[in-house]
């Protein structure tokens, strides 16, 4: 029985390892489809003045499904091309380690859209980064070693964000929702539009004759 996890183990991994370049190619463009929907949302979320409590989580979370199912998409189309099972044994371990988190940030975002937690701002949102760099760090594992990276960005982004509620800086509830929108789209925005060009380029020059 221990022989049997051992080589199955060993089978994901060097799996893992055979797939990187077409998890990478994978990844460029869902990161800057990933980064355009959090620049968008974040403009659409100010233009609508949707202030920084109940309403954000709800259009956030919103936004944040629809990327989701938007990688989902990205990520069979590339399988069905390469001519790879899109969920394979290296695939369910990559899912199981963004799961936990994930999972967490989904409860969290849940429980102050139905019980409320005044400004989220303060408290959701660093929360919510923080969680998503955790998942991102976990799944840099078994993917391109920059996704760890990008996953301790995302995780000082939301420290960042913890340092006004650290030193009792009052921020007023309309530069709370420039923050809090702003932040978002900064993170789920312009952060994953520059790690997908950087990946779209570099794999061009890998490819380049």
């Amino acid at each position: 029985m221990e022989s049997d996890w051992a080589a199955e183990h060993l089978q994901v991994i060097r799996t893992l390892m055979e797939r990187s370049a077409i998890y990478r190619r994978a990844l460029a463009p869902i990161m800057m489809v990933t980064g355009s929907l959090g620049v968008l949302g974040a403009a659409v979320g100010l233009l609508a003045g949707i202030g920084a409590g109940r309403d954000f989580v709800v259009f956030w979370m919103a936004v944040c499904l629809g990327a989701v199912l938007v990688a989902f998409v990205l990520a069979r189309r590339q399988a069905l091309k390469d001519r790879e099972p899109f969920w394979s044994p290296p695939t369910r371990r990559v899912t199981q380690a963004l799961l936990p988190p994930l999972f967490a940030g989904l409860v969290l975002g849940l429980w102050a859209a139905l019980v409320g937690w005044g400004e989220v701002g303060v408290v959701v949102l660093p929360i919510w980064i923080m969680l998503y760099g955790c998942a991102i760090h976990a799944a840099g594992f078994f993917m391109p070693r920059g996704m760890k990276l990008f996953g301790w960005a995302m995780i000082v982004v939301a420290t960042a964000l913890l340092l006004p509620a650290l030193f009792r800086i009052e921020v007023g509830a309309a530069a709370l929702r420039y923050v809090a929108h702003g932040a978002m789209g900064f993170a789920f925005g312009v952060l994953h539009l520059l790690y997908g060009v950087y990946l779209y380029f570099t794999e061009n020059r890998k490819n380049a004759p």
